[in-house]
């Protein structure tokens, strides 16, 4: 199984794509990000992450998608921000007909490192070591994507066993 993971924002949107096989060994396949330029409109900065989005579904042709959910945050500015562009990355994924799940950071935390109190740097060290990565996976955008498909497959493995 194949899925996509997306960290939202507006400036930075990480992807990752995390392939388990039958044997239940998860590969890292691709991350990376999508930057927008601040100098853009929101219009087209939504447009740039929505259409990025579209070219990864379509060469990577994913079984699922997960997105992360927005958390509370202080500065309503960027929340609305976040907010929008986890809009677009939803539509995306559901455009292409793609099952979406959704995770708060928490559900991802306690998925990747079993705590779900864990910090940054616990999420990332857990990353590489699940992947079997040399080195954590940058920007940390891209190491969070990662974090959202596992917590899509290690959920997955966990309903169908119930």
């Amino acid at each position: 199984m194949l899925v996509l993971g997306i960290d939202p924002g507006t400036a930075i949107t990480g992807y990752g794509l995390v392939r388990e096989d039958d044997g239940g060994n998860l590969m890292a396949v691709e991350f990376g990000v999508i930057r927008t330029p601040s100098r853009d409109s929101m219009p087209q900065r939504l447009r740039q992450i929505y259409t990025q989005l579209q070219e990864i579904i379509s060469h990577h042709r994913p079984d699922s998608g997960a997105v992360e959910k927005l958390f509370f945050q202080s500065n309503v500015k960027t929340a609305i921000s976040v907010g929008q562009s986890r809009g677009v990355s939803l539509l995306a994924l559901a455009e292409a007909d793609i099952p979406i799940a959704e995770y708060n950071p928490m559900e991802i935390k306690q998925a990747v490192v079993g705590y779900g109190s864990a910090d940054k740097q616990q999420v990332q060290h857990m990353i590489r070591a699940l992947l079997n990565l040399e080195d954590i996976p940058k920007p940390d955008d891209a190491a969070d994507a990662l974090a959202v498909a596992i917590c899509y497959l290690h959920s997955y493995r966990m309903q169908n066993l119930e």
